[in-house]
């Protein structure tokens, strides 16, 4: 079982690679936060998988800091990215 889970963490390495092409070749910084959330995403779950496979249960407290840090950037990134709207309308 956990040969199956370590194969399942290589395939996921493709992701990441992914991600990181297209944070380098895409010019808007919502092309890039999305790269980012798509890598975080990955880590999060390859992670997981690692933790079952290795028997480390401590990976799991690391994927939840990583989890928690993706969620408040994509607030951060929302809310530094969006008009400020209250004082334009009439």
């Amino acid at each position: 079982m956990s040969t199956f889970l370590l194969l399942q963490t290589v395939l996921l390495l493709a992701s990441p690679v992914t991600g990181l092409v297209r944070v380098v070749s895409r010019p808007t910084s919502f092309d890039r936060m999305l790269a980012s959330q798509l890598i975080g995403t990955t880590t999060v779950g390859m992670l997981i998988l690692l933790s079952q496979a290795l028997s480390r249960p401590a990976l799991l407290d690391v994927v939840l800091v990583f989890a928690l840090l993706a969620a408040v950037a994509s607030v951060t990134f929302v809310q530094r990215n969006t008009d400020d709207s209250k004082g334009t309308q009439a």
